[in-house]
């Protein structure tokens, strides 16, 4: 993605259910339901402590997730909540902005935790308000890198001189599978919350920012690091053991590939505003970009009180750095599925 034309970061709006999670409830909760059917649970477990995490909120309370559910009890979870996180991002993000649901020109809505067809736009769509001819991009499949990769297309479609609404929402804690004990289902477990949020970008300038540009790198025969399976009773995580060294190793040429296709360098970024995966990956992208030990603290803090949220949680970060003020330059990060590298470069206004 070349230099785009001005377009203005209008505003950033987050949301997140209403029930709040603390980890070590969590643990508590994973270890009754795991040990009733496997004894080595308490090798895996340390996972929760070490995870960076106090609090996360759920979208369902936590007898819910005790329940055996099937695709369609999931799924109708999914469309009901997401719905609503959706309206209540939106709805923040615009008003921040200063903006009626009906002078938006196009809505871009990335969700990759469930399956709504019509999708989470078209379904708010008369609550909102929007207009009838406002063009739709709905994307799926994403990941964690959703975040910054729908901010960036938001922006290219601004810059056309468009009013875009971005909305994100992801509740992977629908996906949480107490069915069979695996590493990669006691990580998400100790990991994943709930959450929304929600963009307003417009061609020109001024704003909170101004979107330089982004782009992505995608590495060849990694499939099988992060996604989903899809399976019965519900998505199956994917999560790998080799994230942490695979980011360690490879994040800093991805900065150096999406800043050339922008037109920058890494000595002219600022801040990095990263996707806060874990507390290993966060400590791999600091030392794969060159930053001192605690540097990402945002990551930290947003990770600590909020866990994994998927797409939503660099936008968490975002949201932190703008209300503290934001550098000359900042470049968003997020990893997905594929395996990808997602980023964006942001100027102050």
């Amino acid at each position: 993605m070349p230099p785009l034309p001005p377009v203005s970061l209008l505003s950033l709006a987050t949301a997140v259910p209403p029930h709040l999670l603390h980890q070590k409830e969590a643990k508590e909760i994973a270890a009754r339901l795991f040990g009733r059917r496997a004894g080595h649970f308490d090798r895996l477990a340390p996972v929760f402590d070490n995870a960076g995490i106090e609090t996360r909120h759920l979208v369902m309370p936590l007898e819910w997730y005790e329940g055996d559910h099937r695709w369609k009890a999931r799924n109708d979870v999914y469309l009901a909540a997401a719905e609503g996180l959706y309206v209540e991002a939106a709805e923040k993000a615009l008003a921040a902005a200063g903006i009626a649901a009906d002078e938006v020109d196009g809505l871009v809505t990335v969700s990759t935790t469930g399956i709504a067809t019509p999708s989470l736009e078209a379904r708010a769509a008369g609550r909102m308000g929007f207009q009838s001819d406002a063009e739709r991009v709905p994307v799926f499949g994403l990941g964690c890198a959703g975040g910054v990769s729908g901010l960036a297309i938001a922006a290219r479609l601004a810059a056309a001189g468009k009013t875009i609404l971005f909305v994100t929402v992801e509740l992977c804690s629908t996906s949480i599978r107490l069915d069979k004990l695996t590493k990669a289902n006691i990580v998400a477990t100790a990991l994943f919350g709930d959450g929304a949020a929600a963009c307003v970008v417009r061609g020109g300038e001024g704003g909170i920012g101004m979107i330089e540009g982004g782009g992505e790198m995608l590495w060849p025969d990694t499939l099988g690091i992060m996604g989903w399976d899809v399976e019965d009773p519900g998505l199956g995580v994917i999560f790998d053991r080799a994230i942490p060294p695979f980011v360690g190793k490879n994040m800093a040429e991805a900065v150096e590939r999406i800043g050339g296709n922008i037109g920058i360098e890494r000595e002219d970024i600022d801040r990095f505003v990263c996707h806060p995966g874990g507390a290993k990956v966060v400590t791999a992208l600091e030392e794969s970009l060159g930053l001192a030990s605690g540097s990402l603290d945002h990551e930290r803090e947003v990770l600590r009180h909020y866990g994994n949220m998927s797409a939503p949680t660099v936008l968490f970060v975002l949201d932190r750095l703008i209300r503290e003020g934001l550098p000359d330059r900042s470049m968003l990060l997020a990893l997905g599925p594929g395996f990808t590298a997602s980023g964006l470069s942001l100027l102050r206004a």
